[in-house]
């Protein structure tokens, strides 16, 4: 995608230890038009996998996931990181380490939302190490449900979270891959 590699190369800086901030048109701001066509195109390359629920870490997947299941016109789920009050005993959890909060975060997930017998596509801003991912496939595996593939905005392939993912046997597409930083320059394949 042409667009998002162009927002990249205007908006994303650097921030050190491999952190990429592209908080102008996805982590913090939204460009809703930018984010609208990588919904688009994630749902263009899954639909043939007839995915039911789209899966996503709160807060900064919940953009480019919501409109992927908007464009498949299937529910959106998403992992949230504190349980609220709201939410019942009944529910799935997964902890996963956060490169940008320092430690480790618990994903949860109320059991009325991810069941057996669902096919579902896991989306997120950012594939890096694939942790987040992995917790995320984890919560589904758990509801017995079925993961059939794995979208990203950007991936950070120098952070080798594709190859973490090989054992989920499952396609992954990224809108844009980071290849390295050099110079505070990010580069992209």
């Amino acid at each position: 995608m042409e667009a998002l590699k162009e927002a990249i190369r205007r908006h994303g800086r650097h921030l050190g230890n491999g952190i990429i901030k592209v908080d102008a048109f996805l982590n913090h701001q939204i460009d809703p038009a930018l984010i609208a066509a990588c919904g688009q195109e994630l749902a263009r390359r899954f639909r043939h996998l007839g995915p039911t629920k789209v899966l996503t870490a709160e807060i900064s997947g919940i953009g480019p996931a919501l409109m992927t299941a908007y464009a498949l016109g299937v529910p959106l789920v998403f992992a949230r990181k504190h349980k609220p009050l709201t939410m019942g005993d009944d529910v799935f959890f997964a902890a996963a380490p956060s490169h940008t909060k320092g430690g480790d975060v618990t994903l949860l997930v109320a059991a009325d939302y991810l069941r057996a017998g669902d096919r579902v596509l896991i989306i997120d801003d950012f594939l890096a190490t694939g942790a987040t991912i992995l917790a995320l496939a984890r919560l589904a595996q758990a509801a017995g449900a079925q993961v059939i593939g794995i979208g990203a905005v950007i991936e950070k392939r120098f952070e080798g979270g594709r190859d973490r993912l090989r054992a989920l046997n499952v396609p992954v597409e990224s809108l844009a891959v980071v290849i390295g930083v050099e110079s505070e320059q990010i580069l992209l394949e």
